[in-house]
């Protein structure tokens, strides 16, 4: 064995000499070996069978579920059960309703027709929620509807609650007043006619269009600046009974946060309550009040017919001066006040009809004319926002409007700008630190509203 070990590494030294001598010669070699394993390669490869050619086999095998037959025998024995839910109409008898549920019980439909409590449901207001459980076959299990509290001074903060429940063959019902609850919701939406529409569109409340007016119509002018494509996200409280939001009751919560694209421009409202002062109200992210000491209109929506500027007399048919703003709308429409101040008259003047005149700080006075109605006396001291009368068509009218004028020391202003050159209020440094924290919480809502419902706004 060890000479012929001793003759293996004398080979292998001879080996590494001659490549150390003649390195292209042992290079040579090595690829000329290796691309002799290339053409075998490439040689042998196309003699592989062709797989769609190799014959093929369905192999099928029963998997049993263990217990599976048990589960079965479980469930045909639990009773099937469905739920609908709708609202009560005008004309709905105590037949139809329990129909248009899928319920099919003659026995509910009388005892809903005899019971005191059960008639409720049909009796008086359309839109009532109604929800119903029924068996498989149609007969009531439970009915459970809500609907404004039966004491009037109640329906604002809370609701009625009637549950019509069978046990053991028999109706039982249970009447209860149960508390609205506040949620927050989100909303967005895009002008394309009006406001009104898109609120419509977005599955919103009207209170949210009106209170959007009321919010930013410092800025805005409603009535002649609103353009196809502006945008608007709301975060806002929405009362609801048993985590339903309600139908009935018009007085949507509070605003929370809005921000509101005009023409490009974004402008932002915050609703902010300062406890330690008992006040609250809408401020700019900055933390700037969105209240000015007068309002833009003294509608809360309309349409202008007449500016301040020069026209031609719908009676007279002369050109003169015209020293107001024409709103229309139709008879009986609030007039509010555009700002605190008192009533220096109020009463029927000329071509103006029934009039209510109204003194503010600075010298600045206001005229309502045209009214069908005045809801304020000589001498009252009013807030800004309060009703003092209704459009109507008394004096020199052609139709129901709204003939509104703003004097400063006498002098005719125009109202629009008038408003906007009133001063605003900012916090304090205290409150302003409080506001900044309520401000970071709405912000991020605001921006889940405009990435959840589709906000489309080109703002800058």
């Amino acid at each position: 064995m060890q000479p012929l070990l001793a003759l293996a590494d004398q080979q292998l030294r001879r080996a590494q000499a001659a490549a150390h001598r003649h390195p292209r010669r042992v290079a040579t070699a090595v690829l000329s070996v290796l691309s002799g394993f290339a053409i075998t390669a490439f040689g042998i490869a196309p003699l592989a069978p062709d797989a769609a050619a190799l014959p093929k086999r369905l192999v099928t095998e029963e998997l049993l579920i263990q217990g599976l037959e048990g589960q079965l025998d479980q469930l045909s024995l639990h009773a099937l059960e469905l739920n609908r839910h709708d609202l009560t109409r005008a004309g709905d008898t105590a037949d139809s309703l329990l129909r248009r549920l899928g319920v099919v019980d003659p026995a509910a439909a009388a005892f809903l027709r005899r019971d005191r409590d059960a008639r409720r449901l049909v009796d008086g207001t359309s839109g009532k929620m109604v929800q119903v459980r029924t068996a498989a076959d149609g007969t009531l299990i439970e009915l459970v509807a809500r609907f404004p509290a039966l004491e009037t001074a109640r329906q604002s903060t809370h609701f009625t609650r009637l549950t019509l429940q069978r046990q053991q063959g028999e109706f039982n019902t249970l009447l209860e007043t149960a508390p609205l609850v506040p949620q927050t919701r989100l909303g967005s939406g895009t002008i394309r006619s009006s406001l009104w529409a898109a609120t419509d569109s977005a599955k919103l409340p009207d209170a949210i269009a009106t209170q959007l007016i009321d919010i930013f119509s410092g800025d805005i002018d409603f009535h002649r600046q609103l353009r196809k494509g502006d945008a608007f996200s709301v975060v806002f409280e929405s009362l609801t009974a048993d985590d339903q939001p309600i139908t009935w009751n018009e007085a949507t919560g509070r605003i929370l946060a809005a921000e509101f694209v005009n023409a490009g421009k974004a402008l932002q409202s915050v609703w902010f309550h300062d406890a330690q002062k008992s006040k609250g109200g809408y401020f700019s992210m900055d933390g700037k009040s969105r209240k000015r000491s007068f309002l833009a209109s003294p509608l809360e929506f309309s349409r202008i017919t007449s500016g301040f500027a020069m026209r031609l007399h719908p009676i007279l048919n002369n050109w003169r001066a015209h020293n107001g703003v024409d709103y229309s709308a139709p008879t009986g429409t609030a007039v509010r006040t555009v700002g605190d101040g008192t009533v220096n008259f109020a009463g029927r003047q000329n071509g103006y009809g029934n009039v209510v005149q109204l003194q503010h700080a600075g010298g600045k006075t206001t005229l309502y004319a045209h009214l069908s109605r005045i809801d304020v006396r000589l001498g009252q001291r009013v807030e800004q926002g309060q009703r003092i009368g209704a459009v109507g068509a008394t004096g020199w009218a052609t139709g129901p409007h709204l003939h509104f004028e703003t004097r400063v020391n006498g002098v005719v202003q125009d109202p629009l700008k008038l408003a906007r050159a009133t001063e605003t209020i900012a916090l304090d440094t205290e409150a302003l630190v409080r506001f900044q924290q309520t401000a970071s919480v709405v912000r991020r809502q605001l921006e889940a509203a405009e990435s959840m419902v589709g906000f489309r706004g080109n703002a800058e």
